[in-house]
């Protein structure tokens, strides 16, 4: 019975250990395929680099710490290559506020002029991509495009209540008095603020452009938006161009102001320059989703739990470091919020600790509610694209339920039942006595030699039974004959 237990014990510690490192070897193989993949597309681009080349980036989808990395990155490198241009293809519905102000930045410093494109037909420069457009040197949209719709959304922070019927009627009052509200009364304190930060921010970028800065005012203020040949009109883009190539005719021997140094552009017949996204940029795409990066804490927290409950198999923990440092790594880049994360964690230990001392469903029910919250919370941003996904938060509340509740408590159950291997497992075994003794002696317990203690004579030959272990001494009384 001992050696079989003993050995089905090793076969599920070792059936563990398989499945883990099996699903450990996975996760490391798909980061790898992806590394390769893209370093092999850096090699191919990298052997395509020309002097005065023109470099054309593709950014299409939200604005985030990806797309900013490979932006920032790409102007960097075609500097660093004597480029000619650089053109933006964009085509975004916005992003966040960090992401945009880090591509502002790079392209006010930006060596080598910079084009932006808003390609193709049926795209859009929505929100960060306007500011992004009022940014470069050059801004050219194709037809069938659109831009706008700049106006910041509040994040993190609850709304005010409503206004009594009190202050209404003295608001009221106000008006007929010849008082009129301002245009922001609408908004709360908070969002007046990053209105009012934005409308300064493109408003300086106006400026600097020579652009439209009054209906960059009403795109951020009132949401305005434009299409290509009403932008055009407004004097908020320089062109409107069917592709590419139309574009650079357009742009060719035009002058720009670059370092305060007037420039003229001499591209025709430049060869185009497509930068793809290298390892890097298409990493952190990976980890910085946001339903990766909870994904990648959830994991993080469960295999720490694991291995700090049942300490010595080890991938549980190394697992569990692993992708929790990767996920603080995204969570740094994205706008996290730690009430969320808070949340996240109590709720983790209320149905952990509902696992351990059953309390009729109250902590359990308590510890479900904080971890939804915490992490619909997790995430502060309006934008779709970098929210935690509905369907993905279901989906870990229900495997969190069975981890803690279902698994934790098998493992609970398995450490009650009685012991079935190790040193304890002598007591109640029957031995022999080896030498006459009185109080300490030697005794023979399945073909063991153990040193003896008793409150009773023994003799040589007399039967014993063991009924304690105190280190590597036993507690014997005389057995049946």
């Amino acid at each position: 019975m001992n050696n079989s237990s003993r050995v089905l014990g090793s076969h599920r510690k070792a059936l563990w250990n398989a499945k883990s490192f099996v699903l450990l070897l996975f996760f490391l193989f798909q980061l790898v395929g992806v590394v390769k993949f893209s370093a092999a597309d850096t090699i191919q681009d990298d052997a395509l680099v020309i002097q005065q080349a023109i470099w054309v980036l593709e950014v299409k989808g939200a604005i985030g710490p990806a797309s900013a990395d490979y932006i920032i990155r790409g102007m960097n490198s075609a500097a660093e290559a004597n480029a000619s241009l650089v053109v933006l293809l964009l085509d975004t519905p916005g992003g966040l506020d960090m992401a945009m102000r880090d591509i502002v930045q790079a392209i006010l410093a930006s060596k080598v002029p910079v084009a932006t494109f808003v390609y193709p037909k049926g795209a859009r420069a929505a929100s960060a991509g306007t500011f992004i457009l009022y940014a470069s040197h050059f801004a050219a949209m194709a037809p069938a495009t659109n831009l706008g719709a700049a106006t910041p959304v509040q994040i993190g922070a609850p709304q005010l209540p409503k206004q009594t019927e009190k202050e209404e009627n003295h608001k009221s009052e106000s008006k007929e008095g010849g008082n009129q509200d301002s245009p922001n009364d609408a908004h709360t304190t908070m969002e007046r603020k990053q209105i009012n930060d934005a409308v300064a921010y493109i408003k300086g970028l106006a400026k600097e452009r020579n652009r439209n800065s009054q209906w960059a005012e009403q795109a951020v203020r009132n949401a305005a938006s434009l299409t290509a040949k009403e932008a055009l009109k407004e004097k908020v883009i320089d062109f409107i161009a069917n592709d590419l190539e139309d574009l650079v005719t357009q742009l060719h021997l035009k002058q720009v102001a670059i370092n305060e140094a007037t420039v003229t552009l001499e591209v025709a017949g430049k060869p185009l320059h497509y930068v793809k996204p290298d390892w890097r940029n298409r990493f952190l795409q990976v980890i910085t989703d946001p339903n990766i990066a909870y994904i990648l804490m959830l994991i993080g927290i469960y295999g720490l739990i694991l291995e700090f409950y049942n300490p010595g198999i080890g991938v549980a923990g190394i697992t569990g470091a692993i992708c929790l440092l990767l996920a603080a790594y995204a969570f740094q880049m994205l706008p996290f919020n730690w009430t969320g994360f808070g949340l996240i964690i109590l709720g983790a230990l209320l149905m952990l600790a509902e696992a351990f001392s059953p309390s009729f469903g109250i902590l359990g029910i308590g510890g479900i509610v904080a971890f939804i919250l915490g992490s619909i919370m997790l995430i502060d941003s309006p934008e779709v694209p970098y929210q935690v996904g509905l369907p993905v938060i279901a989906a870990f509340t229900l495997v969190s339920i069975l981890v803690f509740i279902v698994t934790l408590k098998m493992l609970i159950t398995s450490r009650r039942q009685p012991v079935v291997s190790g040193i304890n497992t002598i007591v109640g075994r029957s031995g022999v006595v080896i030498s006459d003794f009185d109080q300490q002696g030697m005794v023979k317990v399945d073909g063991e030699l153990w040193k003896a203690v008793t409150d009773l004579p023994l003799k040589q030959g007399d039967n014993i039974i063991v009924k304690a272990v105190s280190g590597l001494t036993l507690t014997v009384i005389r057995g049946e004959t």
